[in-house]
């Protein structure tokens, strides 16, 4: 399959891209009109895309998840999608047809109606255009779509995929008007037309603006008038100074471990308060099983018996991360702790023992391949503790060695690397989104591991299954699977946070494993 551009992008929560805003509690109410003080969020992410055809990273679905629309939207603290632009949706014939009848009455922000020709468009336009960085491989499993009249949609997919729902409820659903946008060709003028809760006014590279669209149709009450998002690109700093000069009322996505524990400490003494979120963006070391030193299965296995995940969130995240035991985190349907289970408490014996099982007796010489910021502004920081447990151990002479996110990627995809990090953010809050890419050909971890069960029989099978509390025992099959085989060590996962001024409420409702941001939960004044 394709390489997930989200995996490449995303500046993961570790270190921590913490969700920062301000609040007292939860603010109940509200309506969709649109009423409320101006929120102004600042954020490190850059926007990527304004076209849904195009985007895949954190910054440009959170545009989609606010100014367009998708058939069906994860409600705040759920994992289930429900309908959104649509009535209602249902599976037929197996899991491989998925109809859907869209709401009345449902309209564009700029006054056209939304029908299922748009529907229709928007998915077969991502498709078509299949741009590197857009969401086209979310929606490879789609055969063909009919639209029998105005307010039905019918998907047809090529194999079962009881996912199909939160695939097309995360930002490659996002609907576009076919008046507004080209069949075969990017927008290329900054602008964006859909039919969610916001419209967006402008955007530059420093500043997105963002006011109620009065024509919205759903689910969502907006709590505030308009939301101003200033860009940081990657300056925690000058985030972190925005906040505390009140030129931001809430700070989302980009401050360090550090920051999190300071503010924890102080908060309150400047009217600035943190608040603790669910996630599921993760973390893991991922070993090239054709490299000459780790493609050895008791190297691996010696790496996983020495470290110490506990002391990596204690002492470089200061505990805004949880250890991490399996490729499918915590609060996700089919996690298990199979990596705990197999390897248990860090055991220098047991790393001694798998090496000369192996016939290494010698120290083992390695380089652990790192990248500043792009997963975290501590990742260099955890690869340096990693390389320190692991020499300690006496077993190895291991050293860090960190390069530009361009000449990473390059050399990831060429096998040069034996053992480097990557950081993902869940598309949708399914185990499907934690194991399906990550193996076979052209896999996303780049580390040229294949297992035939694992894709041939117990991936499709879980894929099929449209009760998905009825895969955990296939799912914990493959992350056993895993555990034994080691193409990746998880580390940990990590927690959300929001920070942000006094008065502002509601943002509780944004920290949850969807990873959708919502505008309209924010409140100030």
């Amino acid at each position: 399959m394709k390489a997930h551009n989200k995996w490449l992008t995303a500046p993961l929560a570790a270190g921590l891209a913490a969700t920062l805003l301000s609040g007292c509690g939860t603010e109940q109410g509200g309506d969709s009109g649109g009423s409320g003080s101006a929120v102004r969020v600042g954020m490190s992410d850059e926007i990527m895309a304004t076209d849904p055809a195009a985007g895949y990273d954190p910054g440009s679905w959170l545009l989609f998840n606010n100014v367009f629309q998708s058939l069906l939207a994860f409600p705040k603290g759920a994992s289930e999608p429900e309908p959104e632009a649509a009535d209602k949706c249902g599976f037929s014939g197996g899991s491989k047809v998925y109809t859907c009848t869209l709401r009345d009455g449902l309209k564009f922000s700029n006054g056209n109606p939304l029908t299922s020709e748009d529907v229709k468009f928007s998915f077969e336009r991502a498709l078509k255009i299949a741009d590197p960085n857009g969401p086209a491989p979310l929606l490879s499993s789609i055969d063909s779509i009919e639209t029998p009249d105005e307010k039905t949609v019918v998907f047809k997919l090529k194999v079962p995929d009881a996912t199909f729902p939160s695939k097309i409820a995360s930002g490659a659903g996002s609907i576009v008007d076919h008046r507004e946008y080209q069949a075969d060709g990017l927008r290329t003028d900054g602008k964006a037309v859909g039919s969610g809760p916001y419209k967006l006014d402008s955007i530059s590279d420093t500043e997105a603006v963002f006011s109620a669209n009065s024509a919205y149709q759903g689910n969502a009450k907006r709590k505030n008038g308009s939301v101003t998002l200033k860009l940081y690109q990657g300056d925690r700093e000058a985030l972190a100074k925005a906040l505390s000069d009140g030129d931001v009322d809430v700070a989302y996505r980009g401050l360090s471990a550090d920051d999190i524990a300071a503010l924890e400490n102080s908060q309150g003494d400047k009217g600035i308060q943190v608040v603790q979120g669910s996630s599921a963006e993760v973390q893991h070391m991922v070993f090239n099983v054709k490299d000459p030193v780790v493609g050895k299965l008791g190297v691996r296995k010696a790496i996983a018996h020495l470290v110490d995940r506990e002391a990596l969130v204690q002492n470089v995240y200061k505990s805004t991360a949880t250890p991490l035991y399996s490729i499918v985190p915590a609060g996700i349907a089919g996690h298990s702790t199979s990596f705990f289970d197999t390897y248990g408490e860090p055991d220098k014996a047991k790393a001694k023992a798998a090496l000369r099982k192996d016939g290494i007796t010698g120290k083992v010489k390695l380089t652990l391949w790192s990248t500043p910021n792009r997963f975290g502004p501590s990742t260099d920081q955890m690869m340096e503790a990693i390389a320190t447990q692991l020499n300690a151990s006496g077993l190895f002479d291991a050293k860090v060695e960190s390069v530009s996110f361009e000449k990473y990627e390059k050399d990831i995809a060429a096998g040069k690397y034996g053992v480097y990090v990557r950081g993902w953010v869940p598309d949708y809050p399914d185990a499907d989104n934690f194991t399906s890419p990550f193996f076979g050909d052209d896999n996303v971890l780049g580390n040229r591991y294949e297992n035939a069960l694992i894709t041939g029989e117990l991936l499709p099978a879980v894929a099929a299954s449209p009760d998905r509390s009825e895969t955990g025992s296939t799912y914990t099959k493959v992350q056993d699977l895993v555990a034994d085989e080691l193409p990746l060590l998880p580390l940990w996962q990590g927690k959300q946070y929001a920070v942000a001024r006094e008065g502002v409420t509601g943002l509780e409702w944004t920290l949850d494993a969807s990873t959708v941001f919502r505008f309209w939960e924010i409140k100030k004044g």
